[in-house]
């Protein structure tokens, strides 16, 4: 999101966890916070409360941006998870609880179709633009969590699907995922913070080749600014592949490639990570 500031963009920032209205999962980030931080970088960032569960609230989204922007949409981003706290990695599908799975799948799947039903019609309007599907993964590798992996296989699915739909509008349709992600949460698991996140390799070695949630925003935005991108529209894209084509860095100026971390230190243990799909 800040990287599409950094371009110059009108970003609307959009999700349950609010300064007026917390989400259940409790994050202290918030939509108008990372709004500030995309008008702070160059662009125009406009936070939305929107629970992206109900249809009713994203309908009155897409209105209000049609309406603000004369019915101009470029790019939608759809990676509504929040799925952390209801994936279980400990039991096969036979042990786990129903309820929880399915809401998992729910929030992850669902959420992306009511988004992209009402989004949709305001891309295929002009005749161009982009759909990312964020993911977790771009081949068919098992995810190790039954719903967990039919949520992330269903949102590149997804994006396949609308790709097929969009091509003769002229939209492209993609699935991005990023490597061993960075997140404010993932740092707080590890118990420090951006500036001092090298401490956390002494207790995952794996971790000096995660990316900040920079590098996935810079691999869209080069996406997005591609005037060739029909020919990928369909495709399952990672940053490891895309920053050797499009040559962005992460904020520090890094290019990770977990890919080939992972051929390199993790293939023995756990098996190739799989074809691209």
């Amino acid at each position: 999101v800040r990287t599409r500031g950094a371009a110059g963009a009108t970003v609307y920032v959009t999700g349950r966890s609010s300064g007026s209205a917390s989400s259940d999962i409790g994050r202290p980030e918030t939509i108008e916070g990372t709004a500030e931080q995309v008008t702070a970088a160059g662009g125009t960032g406009i936070a939305i409360r929107t629970d992206h569960s109900r249809p009713d609230e994203v309908r009155a989204l897409a209105d209000r941006i049609a309406a603000d922007q004369d019915g101009r949409l470029d790019v939608l981003v759809n990676s509504v998870w929040g799925g952390d706290p209801l994936t279980d990695w400990e039991h096969p599908l036979w042990e786990q609880d129903l309820d929880t799975g399915l809401r998992l799948l729910r929030q992850a799947v669902e959420t992306h179709v009511i988004t992209s039903r009402f989004a949709l019609p305001l891309l295929v309007a002009r005749g161009r633009g982009l759909v990312v599907e964020v993911t977790d993964g771009n081949t068919a590798r098992y995810r190790g969590s039954f719903f967990y992996d039919l949520a992330k296989s269903a949102v590149i699915r997804l994006a396949f699907a609308q790709a097929a739909e969009l091509k003769p509008h002229g939209v492209a349709a993609v699935a991005v995922t990023p490597g061993f992600l960075r997140s404010e949460a993932v740092l707080d698991h590890f118990g420090v913070t951006e500036d001092n996140w090298r401490d956390a390799i002494a207790k995952d070695p794996h971790f000096a080749y995660s990316e900040t949630p920079a590098y996935v925003g810079r691999a869209v935005a080069a996406l997005a600014a591609d005037p060739g991108i029909i020919a990928k529209t369909g495709r399952a894209l990672a940053t490891w592949g895309l920053y050797k084509e499009y040559g962005f860095t992460d904020v520090d100026g890094a290019q990770p490639d977990f890919a080939a971390h992972w051929a390199e230190a993790l293939v023995d243990e756990y098996g190739p990570l799989g074809d691209p799909l």
